[in-house]
This record gives C-alpha cells, structure tokens and sequence, in this order.
C-alpha cells in the first residue's frame, strides 16, 4: 500500500505526522494523522483509534485534542481518520447542509445512490486503515481501542459493539448513541441506507444492545451545556439500554462544557488513561 507523508512533527520526544493514499473502499484520496510516541525500536505499541464528528476532518483533534503529552507518557498510538470521502466527483448534501455527505460519512458503508459508490467509511475505519497502520507503524495491532466525539462517538460505539473481540476498551465524548431516533441519524442514515429502518439498528449504539450487542465496559462524557444534548445525543437512551442489558456504563455529566474541543481536551487525558488500563491488562 502505497502511502505519502504530508508532514512530520517531533512533540514529546513521539512524531505527529499526516499521511495520503488511495483509498480502495472510497475510491478518493484519503488523509489521516498518527501520533507516534518515543519508544525503543523493534516495540510494538497498542493503538487508539478517534473517530471525529461532523464537519471535521483529521486535523481537528490532530490540532485541538490535546492528546500526544497522555499518548507519549502512556505508549499510545493514536490514530485520526476523516469523516468522509472528499475529491472530484463525490457527492454532498444536495442543499449544501453540514450534517450530510462531505465531513459528515456517520462510519456506514451507504447503498443508496449516488453515495454508494464512495461512502464506504464502516469499511475504510475497520478494515481498509487498519491494513495501511498494520503495515507502516510500530502498532501491535491485537491491542486496538477506539473513542469518538458526536457522529464519531456513534462510530466508536457502534464499532465496538460489533468488534467486541477487537477492541479492547471504547469510549466517548458526546456520543449520537441513538440516530435512529434523533434528526442527525435520520437524516444520515435514511440517505445512505435507505428506507428500511431494519438495516439502521446495526449503525445504532442502543439498537445493538438492544439486538443483543454487548461490551465490556464503556466510558461516555457530555457536557450539561451542550446545545445538542436534549435533541441529537440523548445519552439517557444509552444509560437505560446499558443498565437492562448489564454493560457497565460510567456515564458522566460534566457541569458546564459545551459540544467543543474545549471540552474534549479538557478530559482527553482520562480517557487516554481509561484505554492504556485496558490494553496493557
């Protein structure tokens, strides 16, 4: 797999770097970071992937996450996807809107057209990247984990749910956890799956457990002045989903924070330290 190097950062004493290739499953370009912390060489390293929300790309987090002093001091890789396909040729929200199409993929694989052909994320985050961090990083790929912010948290969920066997620890920042019921996942998942809500429930965190879905444990953190909160994320849906079905849940409300990277940075480090406890147990 061919990959080109963007950048490279040296940041505590690990390289930040930005990266290209050719995405078989999007059939576009695709551009991810991966945070490499110091370590001696022939070490293979656990790997956390972060799955962004809407309108964001890889360089969000990469700037505004505030992760590589908790990734170097913990011997983490940290890895950022985008959120979407981009380039020529790839289709948007035909009414130009933000939470659709371009930054805004929602980490399914769409069969309606014209999306199918190139909104392939469930398959580019879970298998297709992978395969290019296997091959060109320090990563021990049989320690993964996977945490998300909003349509991203959805994505870290609903991943997790159906890897259980994979990733061995998940969480969130004010995650989408029902978009079966909410305006944004309606929305997304009517216009990339289609019209049969059956086929929605497997890219829904409470449909899953519902369905069956179980993990380990799972850490979610929201803000008490986001301005979603009531509406789009409704993470009283996850705590009773998760208490009928006995998943430990540590769900906790934060006084004060908001949808931002303010927040997400604020607690980045607690839930860096959350996954390394369970990749190195």
């Amino acid at each position: 797999m061919t990959m080109e190097t963007v950048s490279l950062n040296r940041s505590y004493g690990g390289v930040q770097g930005v990266y290209k290739h050719n995405s078989r499953e999007t059939g576009t370009g695709m551009t991810f970071s991966v945070y490499v912390p110091p370590h001696q060489e022939g070490t293979k390293l656990p790997v956390v992937w972060y799955l962004s929300g809407l309108t964001c790309t890889h360089a969000n987090v990469t700037e505004k996450g505030e992760f590589r002093k908790g990734c170097a001091d913990l011997g983490l890789i940290f890895v950022a996807p985008d959120t979407s396909p981009r380039g020529e040729g790839v289709p948007g929200d035909p009414a130009n809107a933000y939470d659709f199409g371009l930054g805004a993929g929602f980490y399914v694989d769409a069969t309606e057209a014209p999306f199918a052909s190139h909104y392939r994320m469930w398959s580019y985050v879970t298998a297709e990247l992978p395969g290019v961090v296997a091959e060109h990083f320090p990563a021990d790929m049989s320690r993964q984990s996977v945490l998300g912010h909003s349509m991203g948290g959805h994505g870290a969920l609903t991943v997790a749910l159906r890897n259980p066997d994979r990733y061995r620890a998940a969480s969130a920042f004010s995650p989408i956890v029902a978009p079966c019921e909410v305006p944004w996942g309606i929305k997304a998942l009517g216009g990339y799956l289609g019209p049969d809500k059956t086929a929605w429930r497997k890219h829904d965190a409470v449909a899953l457990i519902e369905d069956g879905a179980r993990f380990s444990d799972l850490l979610v953190d929201y803000g008490d002045a986001d301005p979603f909160l009531a509406v789009q994320l409704r993470p009283e849906l996850l705590q009773a989903a998760c208490g009928k079905a006995s998943i430990p849940l540590t769900l906790r409300r934060q006084p004060g924070y908001d949808h931002s990277y303010y927040f997400i940075s604020t607690f980045m480090d607690d839930h860096l330290r959350w996954h390394a406890a369970r990749l190195k147990a």
